[in-house]
C-alpha cells in the first residue's frame, strides 16, 4: 500500500521540479527611474545614447583590477564610503552598473535609488553588462 503512495510522492515532486526549472518570462521587480538589463537587451533606446551613460562596476578593486568594462569606474558598494562616493556624482545622469552576479548592482541600484538617482540601470554581471553594452572587457 505504501508504493502508490510513495510513487505518487515522487512523480508529484518531479514535476514541481521541473516546472520550477521552466525559462518564465517573468522579470525582476524594478523600481521606477530603474531597468535590468540582460545580454539580449540594450538600454532603452528612449534614454540618452550610452556613450553619454556612466558605467559604474560595484565590485571590489581587486575584481576590478581582474577584468572590467573599458572605461567604467570603481565604486565598490561593500565600501564604507560607497554612499558618500555615489552621492558625489549627478543624481540626473545615466548610469549602468554591474558586479559579478548582478547582486551586488542590484543593491548599488537600490541605494542609488534611494539617493535620489533617476535613471540607474543593473546590467547584471561583467559578462552581461560586456553583451549588452558591446563594450570590451579590459584588465588592469
Amino acid at each position: 500500500m505504501k508504493t502508490p503512495h510513495l510513487a505518487l510522492v515522487l512523480t508529484l515532486a518531479t514535476a514541481l521540479g521541473l516546472a520550477g526549472c521552466s525559462a518564465g518570462t517573468s522579470s525582476p521587480a524594478t523600481s521606477p527611474g530603474t531597468e535590468t538589463i540582460g545580454p539580449q537587451s540594450t538600454p532603452d533606446s528612449t534614454t540618452a545614447p550610452l556613450a553619454l551613460s556612466t558605467i559604474i562596476d560595484v565590485r571590489t578593486p581587486a575584481e576590478y583590477a581582474e577584468g572590467h568594462l573599458d572605461g567604467a569606474m570603481n565604486i565598490d558598494v561593500q565600501a564604507a564610503d560607497f554612499a558618500e562616493r555615489i552621492a558625489e556624482l549627478p543624481t540626473d545622469a545615466e548610469y549602468i552598473v554591474y558586479c559579478r552576479t548582478g547582486a551586488r548592482a542590484a543593491a548599488a541600484v537600490a541605494q542609488m535609488t534611494t539617493l535620489g538617482f533617476t535613471d540607474v540601470t543593473n546590467a547584471g554581471s561583467l559578462a552581461d553588462a560586456s553583451a549588452s553594452t558591446g563594450i570590451a572587457v579590459v584588465s588592469d
